[in-house]
């Protein structure tokens, strides 16, 4: 199973967002460190759930790294992650908050 689907399901089980985005960004790292031939290294993550609500940034980072341990322990060499409630998400998205 690819690790991005890996990735996806893990933070389903955990968070069960509203919305999850997750992607391999790792073809625009070959050839730096923790790369690999056949990628699946470098990914980014976009995660909306009412789990975060209270947390903060950090907090919100640990939870996600948490989810994801063996992955990070093991194939991911880097995961960026935007972890966000349903309330910043909508502000992030409406006109006013441009």
């Amino acid at each position: 199973m690819p690790v991005s689907e890996i990735i996806a399901q893990k933070l389903q089980a955990a968070f069960a967002p509203a919305s999850l985005a997750v992607n391999d960004d790792s073809a625009g790292h070959a050839g730096h460190a923790g790369a690999r031939p056949g990628g699946e290294t470098h990914f980014s993550v976009r995660i909306v759930s009412e789990r975060f609500t209270g947390m903060n940034r950090v907090e919100r980072q640990r939870a996600v790294h948490a989810a994801l341990a063996a992955e990070l322990a093991g194939p991911v060499h880097a995961l960026v992650i935007a972890a966000l409630t349903p309330s910043e998400s909508s502000s992030a998205a409406s006109p006013e908050a441009r």
